[in-house]
C-alpha cells in the first residue's frame, strides 16, 4: 500500500469522535436504540475500529458517562474558582452546572445517560463514587444540611424539566436557580 491511501493512526482523536458521537446518537436515538454499528459510522470508523477503543456498548456507555462526569467536574471547578466565598463553594458550583444542563433538557448528553443512570447499576456506581469523592473534598466547607438540600433539590428540578413535555419555563428555572443559591448563603 503506498503512502498515499495510509490513513495516520490517531488513537485520542478516533476515541475523542466516538464518544462524541455516541453522546449525540444517545440524544438523538434514545440510549436503548444506541447501537455500535450507528456510532462507528457517525463517527466515520469501522465497527472493528469502534472495538477497538470500546470492548462493548456497555464499555461505551460508561465510558461516555465518565467522560461527561469530567466535563462536569471541569465546570464545577470553574465555577469555584470564581466564587470568593468558602462556606458552600462546592454546592453553588453543582446547582449553577446543573442548572445550565437543566437549561439543555432533553438536547443534553446527561439526559439519556442520567437516565439510565436509575436503571444501571454500573453507571449508578460510577456517579456514588464521582459524588462520594466529590463531597469528601469539600466536607469542610458543604456539608451544611442546607447545602445537602440544596444540591438534592438541584437534582430534582433537573429532573423535573426533563420530565415535562417543553421543560419547565426559563423564568421559573432562574428563581428557582436562585432560590437555591440563597440556601447557601444562609448562616
Amino acid at each position: 500500500m503506498s503512502k498515499a491511501h495510509r490513513r495516520e493512526k490517531q488513537p485520542e482523536q478516533v476515541r475523542r469522535s466516538l464518544l462524541d458521537h455516541a453522546a449525540r446518537c444517545a440524544v438523538d436515538e434514545g440510549l436503548g436504540s444506541l447501537t455500535l454499528q450507528a456510532v462507528a459510522d457517525a463517527a466515520s470508523v469501522t465497527k472493528g475500529g469502534l472495538l477497538h477503543h470500546f470492548p462493548s456498548k456497555q464499555a461505551l456507555i460508561e465510558a461516555v458517562f465518565e467522560d461527561l462526569l469530567g466535563k462536569l467536574d471541569m465546570e464545577i471547578d470553574r465555577l469555584m474558582s470564581e466564587d470568593e466565598t468558602g462556606r458552600g463553594r462546592f454546592t453553588r458550583a453543582y446547582v449553577d452546572a446543573f442548572f445550565q444542563v437543566t437549561r439543555d433538557g432533553i438536547e443534553s448528553p446527561w439526559a439519556a445517560l442520567s437516565i439510565s443512570c436509575m436503571t444501571d447499576a454500573r453507571l449508578r456506581q460510577i456517579w456514588s463514587e464521582w459524588m462520594r469523592d466529590r463531597l469528601a473534598r469539600h466536607a469542610q466547607t458543604d456539608s451544611h444540611p442546607a447545602f445537602k438540600l440544596a444540591r438534592y433539590a438541584a437534582d430534582g428540578i433537573w429532573l423535573a424539566n426533563l420530565m415535562e413535555a417543553d421543560g419547565l419555563p426559563a423564568k421559573e428555572l432562574a428563581e428557582l436557580r436562585d432560590h437555591l443559591q440563597g440556601l447557601t448563603k444562609q448562616e
